[in-house]
């Protein structure tokens, strides 16, 4: 059970990793809010089935105390998150985009000590930092414009970094429906702020393959990960999932040709 632990916890990092290249190809045919909008939406379509199990409890997330939550995973976490990261991605190298993701580690630890009280110890402000040096020599690398690319995704990690302790701190609500919730808004208003300021119509050749990458890397990936979670714990599980950067610079070599 451990070795098939291990194989799905490296499955669900490679399954976020190619969604940064692939995303970059979609950019060609969909703005970045008609992006957001269907990686989102294919999310909640992974996520349809486990709504209607008994343990999913969707409807604590619309219970008094759980409201104001929900209301910002919504924003940050379904809207605000992805469309910075897409318009970011605009005008970077998807390599240099695959390691600043790495800044949600960053933001999430500094937001749980300022704001959430949680406690991190030595080692963890060690890989703290090294992330951070990381994302200012990719940022160097890319030039000047890559500083506005760099900004951006840093914007979006912050995004992700409140939607990541909102969710936390969500009692009772199963994994699959806090992600089914958020795909279905958060993807169509998305979908339809970017169908309306979008200069010529949708091109629905591109609807299909948006839809796939949402359904494997925004919905399956996160299930996977959560289920390599549970039965090796959440560092492990945490560390597995960390080498989606890695699968998204390898096919962006592979795709792109990028140095």
């Amino acid at each position: 059970m451990k070795r098939f632990a291990i194989i799905i916890g490296l499955l669900s990092g490679f399954l976020f990793g190619v969604a940064t290249p692939f995303s970059k190809l979609l950019l060609d045919g969909l703005n970045s809010f008609q992006l957001a909008g269907l990686l989102y939406l294919g999310a909640a379509i992974a996520m349809f089935p486990y709504i209607f199990r008994k343990n999913s409890n969707l409807t604590l997330l619309f219970h008094s105390g759980s409201r104001m939550k929900t209301l910002g995973i919504i924003f940050f976490g379904g809207f605000l998150g992805p469309v910075l990261l897409l318009f970011g991605l605009k005008t970077a190298n998807a390599a240099s985009v695959s390691i600043w993701l790495n800044m949600e580690l960053v933001a999430t630890a500094v937001l749980g000590v300022l704001i959430f009280k949680d406690t991190l110890d030595r080692n963890t402000w060690i890989g703290v930092g090294l992330t951070i040096i990381a994302g200012i020599v990719t940022t160097l690398g890319e030039g000047s414009s890559g500083i506005i690319s760099a900004l951006l995704i840093t914007a979006a990690c912050i995004s992700w970094a409140v939607d990541n302790h909102l969710t936390a701190l969500t009692d009772g609500a199963s994994p699959q429906s806090v992600t089914f919730l958020k795909g279905i808004i958060a993807g169509s208003v998305n979908l339809l702020i970017g169908y309306l300021i979008a200069s010529e119509p949708l091109k629905f050749g591109s609807v299909g393959p948006a839809l796939l990458v949402g359904i494997f890397s925004y919905g399956f990936s996160i299930m996977l990960y959560v289920t390599s979670a549970q039965n090796l714990g959440a560092t492990r599980g945490q560390i597995l999932f960390s080498t989606a950067p890695l699968w998204g610079v390898i096919l962006s070599y592979i795709f792109y040709h990028e140095s």
